[in-house]
């Protein structure tokens, strides 16, 4: 019998945080040099009060143009921010992350000090964990996309945008 592998086991420690008031910009260099893909958000109190995304700088910020040195994080970032405790069992986070289609959280102490972060990576890295793969693959899988309404030409059609792609290949992973 083997003993319950926690977050603690497979986490990665001392995560690097942000200011609600770090512009995007310095949160995209930062996420650039430190290769993550999500940073914890601390107030001055140590507190923590959101997680930016790459994905967050994407939609909010960039695809609004609205990117700039004074744009502050607190106008892209998620506010409510899930996590878990660091001596939670990983299989328990596992299958929470999946039911909610997220690929990194924050970890905590019971003091509800930040002490890292866990992403999927993470757990498929130093787990034997074959479930990672299939947790991957449900997160991954698209929503139903909410789509604002179409722009209408005078005859009355939709206009939407031509999309060519020659170069895609269909690549079969592993289904048969």
């Amino acid at each position: 019998m083997h003993a319950t592998r926690t977050i603690a086991d497979v986490m990665t420690r001392g995560a690097h945080t942000l200011s609600p008031d770090d512009s995007v910009i310095r949160a995209a260099q930062a996420m650039e040099s430190l290769d993550v893909g999500a940073l914890p958000v601390c107030d001055t109190q140590h507190n923590l009060v959101g997680l930016v995304t790459d994905r967050d700088i994407v939609l909010r910020a960039v695809a609004r143009n609205r990117l700039s040195e004074s744009l502050p994080l607190t106008e892209v970032m998620s506010h409510e921010v899930l996590w878990c405790y660091e001596d939670e069992p990983v299989d328990d986070v596992l299958d929470d992350m999946v039911q909610r289609q997220i690929r990194r959280l924050p970890v905590m102490d019971r003091q509800k000090n930040l002490v890292g972060m866990v992403s999927l990576g993470d757990v498929a890295a130093k787990t034997q964990n074959r479930g990672v793969g299939n947790a991957l693959a449900e997160i991954s899988l698209p929503a139903a996309p909410v789509r604002p309404a179409q722009e209408v030409s005078p005859s009355g059609d939709f206009e939407l945008p031509e999309v060519r792609n020659s170069d895609m290949h269909e690549v079969n992973i592993g289904h048969k």
